[in-house]
C-alpha cells in the first residue's frame, strides 16, 4: 500500500496507530511489519490458549496477518472512534496499548522522513526500521533506524504534552 504514491492513506501515524491497536487486541508480541503494494504483512507471537482439560498455560505461536487497504481503513476508523479515551499511566511502563502508542510514534517519524517501502521489527519493546526513499537523500536508498525500549517509553510519555502544545505560527509574505 504505497502511502505516498497515490493512496488515499497519506498518514503513516494514523495507519500504524490503527494497526498497533489491532496488535494490542490480538495480544501480539515481537512484531514484524512489512509494507506491500496492496497492503501490509503483520506478524507476531501470541499465546495460544491451552485446552480446558490441560494443565498447560498455553503455547507460544506465530500469527501472520495480511492486511488489505480496506482492512487498514477499518482499523483506522476503529482507532479514531476511541481517540482521547485512553488513559496513560506514566508511572507504569507496561502499557496495555503499547503497540497503538509506539506504532503511532514510529508512524510520525516515518511521516517526517517521507519514506516508503517500510519494514520494521520489534523485540522486547525495541524497534529496528528499514525505510526506503528517505527525504533529502540523493537518489533515495535505504535508511536504518533503531529505537530502544527506553527511548520508546520516553517518547510515549512525552507524546501527550507534545500534542497539547500549540502549533507554531508561520510567517511569510501575504
Amino acid at each position: 500500500m504505497r502511502i505516498y504514491d497515490g493512496s488515499p492513506r497519506q498518514d503513516w501515524e494514523g495507519v500504524l496507530r490503527g494497526i498497533g491497536a489491532f496488535a494490542d487486541r490480538e495480544r501480539l508480541k515481537e512484531i514484524l511489519f512489512l509494507e506491500l503494494d496492496e497492503g501490509f504483512v503483520l506478524q507476531g507471537l501470541t499465546m495460544q490458549a491451552a485446552a480446558s482439560d490441560s494443565d498447560n498455560l498455553g503455547t507460544l505461536v506465530k500469527r501472520t496477518y495480511e492486511l488489505t487497504e480496506d482492512q487498514v481503513g477499518e482499523l483506522m476508523d476503529a482507532s479514531d472512534s476511541k481517540r482521547g479515551t485512553a488513559s496513560v499511566d506514566r508511572a507504569q511502563p507496561d502499557l496495555l496499548n503499547y503497540y497503538e502508542q509506539s506504532l503511532r510514534i514510529l508512524g510520525a517519524y516515518i511521516d517526517g522522513q517521507k519514506a516508503h517501502d517500510v519494514f520494521f521489527l520489534e523485540q522486547e519493546g525495541s524497534y529496528v526500521l528499514r525505510l526506503f526513499g528517505v527525504a533529502g537523500e540523493r537518489g533515495g536508498g535505504h535508511q536504518l533506524s533503531e529505537f530502544t525500549r527506553d527511548e520508546m517509553f520516553a517518547m510515549i510519555e512525552a507524546a501527550p504534552d507534545q500534542r497539547r502544545q500549540p502549533a507554531p505560527e508561520t510567517t511569510g509574505a501575504k
